[in-house]
């Protein structure tokens, strides 16, 4: 009778082991998708029997602050996002390879490293400057002419003495600030406007000199006054304390003329009510010279632990990009620009920050993602912390480069 005991205790240990096994822990960092990312898990865990449980950081709460957290919880996360290069090499000692995996067959931009495919995509995606063409238009400004800094500084003034005229409570939307988290915002996306704007996709001499410590010194010059006159029509208690969603709304409601923010925000604003005017990008033209291009690429990369549920990760993304309702999720959902071939992106008036992103992707106009090339940490904290500066008018513009120049200069010690 023991024996029959043990036996059977020894039967409901193995299979309680397995099924936690089965279990799927994803670690992301879209917030603007979380409810709609536990939506489709909570969908997969019926079709499947496999729970999936997703833990969200991004937005007021740095994603990688929260997988560092989770990495050290003693359950690590079974399919976790890497932003570039400064997350694979933090992480390639988790990372299992994904080569075999079915979904490498039609993907278009797998992360690949150490001649592995170890990286699916979350999606490809865009930014500019956002602007409410119905205000620009009252402003008699064309956004086809902003293709230079001192379009945009003719515009901006023009703007900024017709506030109460338009409704105005401010020219840009836009947001730099430590205490939300947000300096991803200036020190990840916009400095790559510097990285990138004007120069051909691949081309790595800036973020290769950076990595040497070097600037450009003309461009970057360009570059700091492009960053001031943004802050300057700006909203200062925005730049300081803003945060995603109020930075959202001031532009959704009409109180700003221009956004700074990407695609992903468009299931927010959707869910939000959508907005009531037409939306489109212009390029961050920070040159005096024309550039005439968005900045889009495959933003961050879905990796899978080698150190956890690895087959059932695999099938959770191959399901993503390989099923009617992994395909639903992305496109009509999510409003993701998939980068796979079997997955049809549709861009419509309900998504019309991705409706653009698509017209400026298919008119061949785009610049290429470098900020996460940079050392881990480098973008948020030792740059955002100078933005903020700036933002908080502490130093002016000739301090904010000097400061930003010997930052870059440390990176090679």
């Amino acid at each position: 009778m023991k024996k029959l005991i043990s036996l059977v205790l020894a039967v409901a240990m193995m299979l309680t082991a397995a099924s936690a096994l089965a279990d799927i822990v994803i670690c992301q960092n879209k917030v603007e998708i979380g409810s709609i990312m536990e939506e489709y898990a909570k969908g997969y865990t019926e079709r499947t029997g496999v729970p999936v449980k997703v833990i969200t950081g991004g937005g007021s709460q740095d994603y990688n602050t929260v997988l560092k957290a989770e990495m050290a919880s003693g359950r690590e996360p079974d399919i976790f996002v890497i932003e570039g290069v400064s997350g694979y090499e933090l992480w390639k000692d988790r990372i299992a390879d994904q080569s075999d995996a079915e979904w490498t067959k039609t993907c278009t931009a797998p992360y690949v490293a150490d001649g592995k495919i170890v990286g699916f995509p979350v999606a490809q995606e865009g930014y500019g400057l956002a602007y409410n063409k119905d205000i620009l238009d009252k402003a008699g400004i064309d956004p086809a002419t902003l293709t230079n800094y001192d379009a945009y500084a003719a515009a901006f003034e023009k703007l900024d003495s017709m506030k109460a005229e338009l409704g105005l409570d401010m020219v840009v939307s836009m947001v730099a600030g430590t205490t939300n988290n947000m300096t991803w915002v200036t020190g990840l996306h916009n400095f790559n406007v510097y990285l990138s704007v004007g120069l051909e996709r691949g081309d790595d001499t800036i973020i290769n000199k950076l990595l040497q410590g070097e600037v450009d010194a003309e461009r970057f010059h360009q570059y700091c006054q492009y960053v001031a006159l943004l802050f300057k029509y700006s909203d200062p208690e925005m730049l300081l304390n803003g945060n995603q969603e109020t930075q959202m709304v001031a532009f959704t409601s009409g109180k700003a003329a221009f956004y700074h923010q990407g695609n992903w925000m468009d299931p927010t604003i959707a869910q939000a009510g959508g907005i009531g005017f037409t939306a489109a990008y212009a390029p961050h033209a920070f040159l005096k010279e024309d550039t005439d291009g968005i900045l889009t690429d495959a933003a961050s990369w879905y990796v899978v632990n080698s150190k956890g549920n690895v087959d059932e990760a695999i099938a959770y993304l191959n399901a993503l990009c390989g099923t009617d309702e992994g395909k639903e999720y992305m496109v009509d959902k999510a409003g993701m620009i998939p980068a796979f071939t079997n997955v049809e992106a549709k861009a419509t008036d309900a998504t019309p920050l991705t409706k653009s992103v698509v017209e400026w992707v298919n008119a061949g106009k785009t610049y290429s993602w470098q900020q996460y090339k940079m050392p881990d940490g480098f973008g948020m904290g030792t740059l955002g912390a100078i933005y903020e500066l700036l933002a908080s008018g502490a130093i002016d513009v000739d301090a904010f480069e000097a400061m930003m120049i010997e930052a870059i200069q440390g990176v090679k010690k």
